[in-house]
This record gives C-alpha cells, structure tokens and sequence, in this order.
C-alpha cells in the first residue's frame, strides 16, 4: 500500500583525513549502486587492477548494511498494515449491517411496485395496440384515397379524358407514392403509371395523326371558300363601280334623279368561316379541338418541346406535298386546288399561331410562308412560260390575286407573288393581242359590207348604244337599218373584251394606277392590229363602190367608237373621265379611215373618168358657147347627185364632204388637164365660156349641197373647183396681165400654176384671125384682150 516515492541521488560524504583508499571505493561504490549507476566502471576497473576480491567485499558489505536498513522498513510498515486490517474488520460489521437494511428495503419496495408494475405493462401493451390500430387506420385511409384515385384515373381514361387522367396520376405520384404502406401496391404504381403515360401519350398522337390527316381536305375546303368569298367581295365591289359608272353617266347626261347607295362589306365573313360559332367550329368544321388537345397532354406530359417540334416537321412535309404539281393534270385545271391548299394551309397556320398558345411561333410560320412564296412563283413562272393563250394565264391569274386578297387579309406578304404577275403584263398582252389579231380578221374576213339589219330593240342596244355610236339619243324605229356593217360591233366586241381582260390582269396586281398601262396596249391594238386589218382588207379585198362606201361609213363609225374605247378603258381603271379627255390623242386608226376615203374616192373617180371620156366631143373651136353646159358636165351631175342621194343614207356628212370634195377637186384637174393634153391643139373663146357654164353648173351643184352641209362646208366643196374656176376667169377675163398683180394673184389666182397658165394660154385662139397669140391680120387693129394676154405670156416666159 505504500506508493513509491521519488529516489533521492546520494551523494558520497567527504572522506575524512586518513581515511584509506578502500574505504573511498567502498563509498563511491555505494553511492553508485544507490543511483542506480552503471556499475561497469568498478567492475573493469577491479579487473584491470586484478582484484575481484575487493569488489566482491565491497558488494557484500553494501548488502549487510542495506538488510538492516530493510528490517527498519518492514517493520515500520508492518505496524501500519495491522492498523489497517483493523479498519477493514470494523468496516466489514458495517457493511453486514448496510446490507441488511438495503434488503430490507428491496423486499418492501418489491412489495409495493410490483402491482403498479403489472399495471405498467397492461399499459404499455394497451398503447401499443392503439398506436398498430391507428397506424392501420391510417394505411387503410391512404390505401382508400389511392384507390380512390386509381378509380378516377381510370374513369377519366375510359372516358378519354385524358388531362384528369394524369392530374390523378400526378397527384398519385406525388402524394401517394411515399407514404403508400404497401409494398406491393407500390411496386404496381411504379409500373403502372409510366405505362397509363404511355398509353395517353399513343392515344393522343394517334388522335393527331388523324388530325393532320383530317387539316389536309379541310385546309382545301377551306382555303376555296376563304379564296371564294374573296371573290365573291371582289364581284360586289365590281357592282358597285358599274352602279357608280352609272350614275356618273346619267350625271354627264344632267340626270340629276340618281340614288346612291352604300353597301357595307362585311369584313368578318371569313372570320366566322374560320371561327365558326359558339362552339368554335368553323363552317367546315374547321375544328383545333384535337390538336390543341394534344399539345395540352404533351405539356401535361413535360414534352412540350418535343410536340412543337413534331408538329411542326409534319406540318412542314404536309406543305411540301402540297407544292407538287400533278404533271398527269393541266395546270389549268389543278390550279385552284394547289392553291387553294396552301391559303388554307396558312389560314389554319395563322389561326395556330394566335390561338395555340405558343404551339408555333411567328418566325416558323413566317419561314414555312417564304418557303411557300418560292415554291408558288417557281410554279408561276414555269406554268406561265409554257402558255400560249392568254385567256388561261388570265384565269390563273385572277385565282393567284385572290389568293393574294385572302392571305393578305391574315397578316402574309404577297409583294413576290404580284412581282411575278407583273413580270408577265407583257406578255399576257402580246398574248391577248394576238388573238384579237385572229378574232378581227375572221370579223373582217365574214362581213360581207352590208349594212346591218336589225329587228329588235335589243339588238340595237347590243350593237349600238352598248358601244355609244348612236347617232342620236331617240330610239329608232324597228327594223332599223344601221349605217355599218356586221364589222363594226363585231370589232367593237372584241376590243371591248380586250379593255376589260386587260383591265382585269392588272387590276389587283398591287398597281393602283394602271390606266396609262391599259391605254398603252389599247393603243397599240387599234393602231397596230385593228388598223392593220382593216388596211389590208381596203387594200386586197375592196373592189367597188358599195363595198368601198360602207367601209368609208365603218370608219367613221369606228372613230365614234374609239371614244368609248378609251372612255370605257378609263372607268374600268377608276380614272375620271376628265383625265382620260386631257390625255386623248388623234384617231388611231387614221390610217384606216383616210385609206377608205382614198379608195372611195379612187373609186368615184374611176366611174367620174367614165363620163369625162366625153370631154372629147367638145367642140374646142364652136363658134357659139353650148347651152346648158356640155354633155359630160350634165352626166357627171348627174352621177354625183345620185351619189349623194346614196351616200347621205351611209356616210356621216364630214367623210361625205371631204370624198365629195376630192371627187369634184378630181373633176377640175381632169378639165384642167383637158386644156392642157396633146389632144386639145386649140380652143376657142366659146368653148372656154362652155367650160365657165360645166363649172358653174359643178358649182352650183355644190352650193345645193348647203341643205346637206352647213353653208361653210358647201362654200369649202365649191373651192374644189378652184383651179378650173380660176382659169376660166383668166381666159375670160378683159384684163389677164392682172395675173402679174402680186396681190391681185394671190387673191384670185392663187390656185393656178403659171407654167400651165403659160401652155393653155398659147392654145387659144381668137375668132378673127383663128390664130389667137401667134399671127395677126395684116393692118387690122389688135384685139386689147390679144394683146395683154400676149404680154402675160411673154411675161410668165421671161419668168420662167
């Protein structure tokens, strides 16, 4: 029991003087053997000096003395340990006697706890059993909510209601899945519900699949009635401006009792095509439901993503079919159903796009719209290089404006498609005039140049007032015998046709004023086409006078006609009236028209030559003037009075006048001529005073044309006769030097030529020597008349 205490190092005591060496070692020695030293020094020391014995004395010696020492300890202690036992034996009594008490105390605590143990444990059990059955309340309540749920779920999957379907599952997985107490039930939620997802997800794409199969007929449908109403708006529109052309017609004619009225457009129409009513089915059942459907469970699903771009790949290949062109099938007659595909493929695109809630976005329809702009021209400009009529690039053109009208309406740019329109104005109009070329020679080629006959009224508005050359604004008596002939309303018609298809290709073509373009092709029709035929049939094909009057009368008629042409041109291009008469310029087929004339005239000339053969029989050198002028003068009045009791029925008083004019200024060339010619060698004064009575009877029978003509223009037919007329009054004139008068001259021989005036002169002769100018009787006193008609001649010679 003693704890060791701490070695204390002993330190050798001095020796004292005299001690000896050996007892010095024997110190050292037990000084080391106290510190617990290493003893290896004394003992190599004891053997190098060869005396082991001491060491061992030595070590001996240090043993006795420390077994004393021991003994003093031992018996120290021993004292101390006794004194301990005693403790432990008083302690132990103390102990017996604790423990005695503390088993009493057991056996009474035992006494009293084990009843409130027994009480314990029933209650321990009791609660136990509460908390299994709560636990198993529990579990049969979340087993009956999930099977509840489970029951919902698949009553909204019978019902294919497939939204709820998987709300029930979400929830499933969200509230259920966890907290499910059985494992079993848990593992066929684990493979159930990603196969209920499965299974919508078929259901559903399936349903699109039809969809889209379902969109292609009903985007065709759809896209000719959009396409249809737009041209059924474009029709009231087009009725609109007739009732407006009308009304401004009776207001030209100072008929103020004009109703106006407005009819309202109505701009929905399409839309309640397209959206239908109440339900939100179109007209042709133009129904989203199933696609929206889809979109919904796919986001429902969280494979939004993944549906847009799926439906938008399909919608892209459906457009694609939609751009091949049957080569099987003329363009002609697919024409409208290719294009009425792709407006309905964009109209149920736009719909998408602004209803679908991001199912599509602006820029994917706007590629799939260029991608659909390209494919349409490309097609375009193929299918109209290959026509020759132009009829059918008309018709296809009309269906791709309307196209563009009902497109437009929904937000498309169609700049590209009217570019394409435009690129071929001129070849539609190179197209359309030649078969008008076609048209009006068969129309030239058929008249017989009769007039026309016509029995009915309606047959004088179709032939007449449709085209304003009437005459006058009286209805005629029936039958009525019109001034031209079949040609006139037959070219009319064509011309006419001609306007409108002309107007009708550049109207809604993007261009809002195009009248200068209509007039540019207008022009060239008549100038070029119509002119041309008719010149070539008054060239090759008119042989009389009949034939040659009528044409004349048609011509005439036909510049009537021209008026209405531009008139009409002009209000079928919305251009006022008074712009289109600023812009006029001169009859267009003026070459035609003085053609006619000059064949007329050629003509009347021929039978007038016929009568003036009888020239020949006057007497040149008559002793006395002829009474009631000579025989062709009286044969050709006659024949032109007969003519113009002709001619008034048919030609208009202007052609009148002006072949009337040519005819008679014919007429004072031939007596003129005759004067002149190898045949006269000589007249005398008489037979130039019978040519004063032929010229006085031409002129009077001009000045009988006043109830004709107005006065000026019968004074204007008389001056046809002015060379005649001039050079009788110079032969039969007193004073013939007046013709050097300057003034004089030029104002009462203006027309005359000196040089025949010179060669006529010479020929004649006066009664007294019959030699008039050349020889004189000798002595007798010359004739004044003689004598200044010699100085004129040698005058004019000088001259010349």
């Amino acid at each position: 029991m003693n704890s060791a205490k701490t070695r204390r190092k002993i330190v050798p005591a001095a020796a004292e003087n005299g001690d000896t060496a050996e007892k010095q070692e024997l110190l050292l020695l037990s000084a080391a053997i106290c510190n617990g030293e290493d003893l290896a020094p004394f003992v190599r020391k004891v053997f190098a000096s060869g005396k082991p014995e001491t060491l061992l004395h030595h070590l001996k010696h240090f043993t006795k003395s420390k077994e004393s020492e021991i003994e003093d300890v031992c018996r120290a202690h021993y004292q101390d340990f006794i004194m301990a036992v005693d403790d432990l034996r008083s302690l132990l009594s103390d102990v017996d006697s604790l423990k005695s008490s503390l088993s009493n105390s057991n056996s009474e605590l035992q006494n009293v706890a084990v009843p409130l143990l027994t009480s314990l444990d029933s209650y321990v059990e009791a609660k136990n059993k509460c908390s299994n059955i709560a636990l198993a309340i529990n579990s049969l309540s979340t087993c009956g909510n999930l099977m509840e749920l489970c029951s919902r779920a698949n009553f909204h999957l019978s019902s294919n209601n497939f939204y709820m379907a998987l709300k029930c599952l979400d929830s499933i997985e969200t509230n259920f899945m966890e907290v499910t107490p059985s494992s079993t039930l848990r593992r066929m939620l684990e493979k159930q519900i990603p196969a209920i997802r499965a299974h919508i997800e078929r259901k559903v794409s399936k349903e699109f699949g039809d969809w889209l199969v379902e969109i292609r007929s009903v985007s065709r449908n759809l896209g000719q009635l959009a396409i249809g109403q737009a041209s059924a708006a474009r029709q009231r529109e087009e009725e609109l401006r007739i009732k407006q052309r009308q009304a401004e017609e009776q207001s030209r004619l100072s008929l103020r009792d004009c109703v106006y009225a407005l009819e309202e457009e109505d701009d929905d129409e399409i839309d309640r095509i397209v959206d239908g009513g109440n339900e939100g089915n179109g007209i042709l059942g133009f129904d989203l439901t199933p696609l929206y459907r889809a979109y919904h469970i796919h986001q429902t699903l969280g494979l939004e993503d993944r549906f847009k771009q799926y439906y938008f790949e399909n919608r892209k290949l459906q457009l694609t079919s939609d751009f091949q062109v049957s080569s099987m099938t003329p363009f002609l007659e697919s024409h409208q159903t290719f294009f009425a595909q792709i407006a309905g493929f964009f109209i149920v695109e736009d719909r998408v796009l602004r209803t679908g809630g991001g199912l599509i976005s602006k820029m994917e329809v706007e590629n799939l719209w260029d991608t659909a702009v390209s494919k349409m021209c490309s097609v375009l400009e193929d299918q109209f290089s290959r026509m020759q009529t132009a009829n059918h690039l008309l018709l296809i053109k009309d269906y791709v404006s309307l196209l563009g009208v009902t497109l437009r309406r929904f937000g498309y740019p169609i700049d590209a498609l009217l570019d394409v329109l435009r690129k071929h104005r001129d070849k539609y109009h190179e197209l359309l005039l030649s078969d008008c070329r076609k048209q009006i020679a068969e129309a030239l080629a058929a008249d017989k140049f009769d007039q026309m006959y016509m029995k009915k009224e309606y047959e004088y508005s179709m032939n007449v007032l449709s085209f304003q050359i009437q005459t006058s604004n009286i209805m005629p008596a029936f039958p009525y015998v019109a001034p031209f002939s079949s040609t006139v309303p037959d070219c009319c018609r064509i011309v006419r046709s001609f306007i409108e298809d002309s107007v009708s290709f550049m109207s809604y073509g993007g261009q809002l004023e195009f009248y200068d373009v209509v007039k540019k092709y207008l022009d060239r029709l008549l100038t070029e086409v119509l002119d041309g035929a008719i010149l070539k049939v008054i060239n090759g094909s008119i042989n009389g006078v009949t034939p040659a009057m009528q044409m004349a009368a048609n011509m005439a008629v036909f510049e009537r006609a021209c008026d209405f042409f531009f008139r009409h041109a002009a209000q079928l291009s919305g251009i006022p009236l008074r712009i289109a008469e600023r812009g006029r310029r001169q009859f267009p087929l003026i070459k035609a028209r003085d053609a006619a004339e000059e064949t007329l005239s050629g003509l009347l000339k021929q039978k007038v030559d016929g009568f003036l053969t009888l020239i020949e029989n006057v007497n040149w050198m008559a002793d006395e003037p002829p009474q009631g002028g000579n025989e062709y003068a009286n044969e050709v009045i006659i024949f032109l009075e007969t003519l113009i009791s002709t001619a008034q029925q048919i030609l208009p008083v202007q052609v009148l006048r002006r072949v009337m004019q040519d005819v008679l200024s014919h007429i004072s060339e031939m007596i003129v001529g005759a004067l002149l010619g190898d045949s006269v060698k000589r007249f005398s004064i008489n037979a130039i005073m019978g040519l004063d009575v032929d010229v006085r009877l031409l002129e009077s029978f001009a000045e009988n044309q006043a109830s004709l003509l107005s006065e000026v223009e019968a004074i204007q037919l008389k001056s046809a006769l002015v060379e005649s007329r001039q050079l009788v009054n110079l032969l039969l004139s007193n004073h013939p030097e007046n013709f050097l008068n300057p003034v004089i001259r030029e104002r009462s021989y203006n027309a005359l030529d000196y040089r025949k005036v010179i060669a006529i002169s010479e020929k004649l002769k006066d009664q007294s020597d019959r030699l008039f100018g050349s020889f004189g009787t000798r002595g007798a006193k010359q004739n004044p008349k003689k004598k200044s008609l010699d100085a004129l001649i040698k005058r004019l010679k000088d001259v010349n």
